[in-house]
């Protein structure tokens, strides 16, 4: 059973929710992602999404455009994440980790070659945004064969022919984006994220996370209540922004926690 199983299936046991949050790896700089890394599962997250960051974003809001463009400034690439994984997995065999990102880099390294690091180093999961499920057949047989799960993306406008696609493709947990546009865009509609999580879990078996949107504990309680995850990225990397290196760790955790503690009360 793969790390995002097992972390899954202990919170239900528990019956407890899962927290995710989102940081882009190699800001605010490189020495500093993997202590990141380990400072938010000590404050309570069960998944770690570390973005891959990417000059050409069509799904991150401003936010987390600024994080990859400080990150790419710094020399961040690709390889340079595998290789955070790989430091991190030396104190943390446990945690699952999810790379977040766009195709280009992955194309550019070869699926295959990209595939077989992932299991090397200690990668869970993989979402690529700008991958549809349609044209994922090849990425998706790369991943299975290293046993690297392929996690998708559903928003409020996907119909049920896209989500029964999903349904058949996707493992470890799906991600549904809980409102139009890009990361931490706008205000969430709880009522509307609740009408669609039936259509979803209609099809779906996995595990549903829902993000976008969620920039604090109250809010992260509230669509605790609905799904089995909650992920929280452009809150977190606007700490991280905002912070400096040597406060970083410490007020990130504290954001953290505050959401773990919230969504444990839901």
């Amino acid at each position: 059973m793969s790390r995002i199983d097992t972390t899954f299936n202990k919170l239900k046991q528990q019956q407890r929710k899962a927290l995710i949050p989102f940081i882009t790896a190699g800001d605010p700089s490189q020495q500093l992602t993997v202590p990141l890394m380990h400072g938010l599962v000590a404050a309570g997250a069960d998944v770690l999404e570390l973005g891959v960051p990417f000059s050409d974003p069509m799904a991150d809001g401003p936010v987390i455009q600024r994080a990859s463009e400080r990150a790419l400034k710094q020399g961040m690439s690709l390889r340079g994440v595998l290789g955070m994984v790989a430091e991190f997995r030396k104190q943390d065999a446990n945690t699952p980790v999810v790379l977040m990102g766009y195709g280009n880099p992955i194309e550019a390294m070869g699926w295959e070659v990209f595939a077989q690091r992932c299991e090397e180093v200690g990668v869970d999961g993989v979402l690529t945004v700008d991958f549809p499920p349609e044209e994922s057949h090849e990425a998706f047989e790369h991943l299975q064969r290293h046993n690297i799960a392929p996690i998708f993306l559903l928003a409020p406008t996907t119909n049920e022919a896209r989500i029964e696609h999903v349904a058949k493709l996707a493992r470890g947990y799906v991600y549904y984006v809980s409102l139009k546009g890009v990361t931490g865009a706008g205000n969430l509609d709880l009522s509307a994220i609740e009408q669609k999580l039936p259509q979803l879990r209609k099809h779906i078996k996995l595990p549903i996370g829902v993000g976008f949107g969620i920039r604090d504990a109250a809010t992260a309680q509230a669509v605790a209540k609905l799904c089995d995850g909650v992920v929280v990225g452009s809150r977190i990397v606007q700490e991280i922004e905002k912070s400096n290196e040597q406060n970083v760790v410490a007020n990130v955790g504290k954001l953290v926690n505050e959401l773990r503690l919230a969504i444990d009360q839901q």
